[in-house]
């Protein structure tokens, strides 16, 4: 089933450069890095250049479920690569995040591909939904201070 695909899409009410910066910034990812009501994300870390790792610990109902991956490209304010590895995919996943400006803010459309079956791509596309939820959440107060 490695040829299963997601795609979500979502405008944010804010710059381009603030949500394109906010995928490599770990304080930023602590507070939208959490795909449902009562996930916390912590332990983030970052090396945002081609090459460089990620990390994020979801706190899933006491539970640790640790994220990871590489940057395989940053273009700034409109494109990033990152392969995905967690307990719930498999080798060769990648999330692809293309960025353009839209009319009051920033579309996102984010793709993931290479699932171990549908339910886990299903799975995925709820919780990116409310990842890029909490994130328009997040910039869009950030950008009213």
């Amino acid at each position: 089933m490695s040829e299963l695909t997601l795609s979500v899409e979502h405008t944010i009410k804010a710059p381009i450069e603030f949500v394109y910066n906010a995928w490599l910034d770990p304080a930023l990812m602590a507070k939208f890095m959490t795909p449902a009501p009562g996930v916390v994300a912590t332990d983030i870390s970052t090396e945002p250049h081609v090459g460089g790792q990620f990390a994020v610990t979801m706190i899933v109902n006491g539970e640790r479920l640790d994220h990871r991956g590489e940057y395989l490209t940053l273009e700034p304010y409109t494109k990033l690569v990152f392969t995905w590895v967690s307990p719930f995919s498999i080798d060769g996943s990648t999330v692809t995040l293309n960025l353009s400006e839209a009319v009051g803010g920033t579309h996102i459309q984010l793709t993931q591909i290479k699932f171990l079956n549908e339910d886990m791509r299903d799975n995925h596309h709820n919780g990116w939904a409310g990842i890029l939820a909490c994130l328009d959440k997040l910039l869009t107060v950030k950008k009213g201070e």
